[in-house]
Formats: C-alpha cells, sequence, structure tokens
C-alpha cells in the first residue's frame, strides 16, 4: 500500500468487507496480557459485542488483523495502547482498502491512534458500530 495508490495483494487490489449487519461482523482485537493497562476494558469490550455479532477473533499481532481488516477477513478491529510501530503500516493499508480509521477515545476529539494508541478501524459499518460499543471507560 502507498497513499493515494490503493492497497494490493500480488495482483489484487484489497478492500476492506461490505457487510452491513452487526449479526454478520467478525472482528479482530487485541486482548493485553497479565494484568496490563486497558485488560478489564477490553473484556468488558468483548462482553458487548460477543453476543451482538459473528464473533471475535485474536490473532495476536496488530499488524496482522489491520491487514485482514484491509482484506475484508475482518469486518473491524480495536486495541488499545499499542505503539505507532505496530500500527503505522497497517493503518495505510486500511485506509487505502476503503477502511475507516479513528482512535478509542473518551472525548473522541483525538482521532489519531498514532498519538493515542488506542486504534479502531473497520468498513463504514463495522467502525459505526465499534465506535458506539468499545469506549475508554
Amino acid at each position: 500500500a502507498e497513499t493515494g495508490t490503493g492497497a494490493w495483494l500480488n495482483d489484487r487490489r484489497l478492500r476492506v468487507s461490505g457487510t452491513r449487519e452487526l449479526s454478520h461482523m467478525l472482528f479482530g482485537a487485541g486482548l493485553p496480557f497479565g494484568g496490563r493497562k486497558y485488560l478489564k476494558e477490553t473484556l468488558q469490550d468483548m462482553a458487548r459485542i460477543l453476543p451482538m455479532t459473528a464473533g471475535v477473533r485474536r490473532n495476536g499481532t496488530a499488524s496482522l488483523d489491520l491487514a485482514y481488516v484491509a482484506a475484508g477477513r475482518f469486518d473491524g478491529f480495536w486495541e488499545y495502547s499499542l505503539q505507532p510501530w505496530d500500527i503505522a503500516a497497517g493503518l495505510i493499508l486500511v485506509r487505502e482498502a476503503g477502511g475507516l480509521v479513528g482512535s478509542i477515545s473518551e472525548k473522541r476529539e483525538n482521532t489519531d491512534p498514532l498519538s493515542t494508541g488506542n486504534v479502531l478501524v473497520g468498513n463504514t459499518d463495522g467502525y459505526k458500530h465499534l465506535q458506539k460499543l468499545v469506549a475508554v471507560s
């Protein structure tokens, strides 16, 4: 992917999924290990999201989850407290594949995940659903 030129996998253009209904959506999520910061919030998010969706998967690496959103394999992804090197390339992939990128924020004022470390991405509908269901408490 390169800004303004789209995202590609070999010779195939990447596009986020077209899924619109929350009950059919599959999401990716990062889950902090040990008693790390945001474990409680992530588990609360999952408790809200799991009953309403097709499921949540944890691959263990944000870069792969972001690539899955860009390729349409996930309808969205969220994770707290990431470093810029964990997400910078993946955010370009998602944007260039037609997805929305923002930050999980109490005030919704700072929407740059590179500065907050709290990332939320998805296709248009997946992003909107996650925005309502995921929140820093």
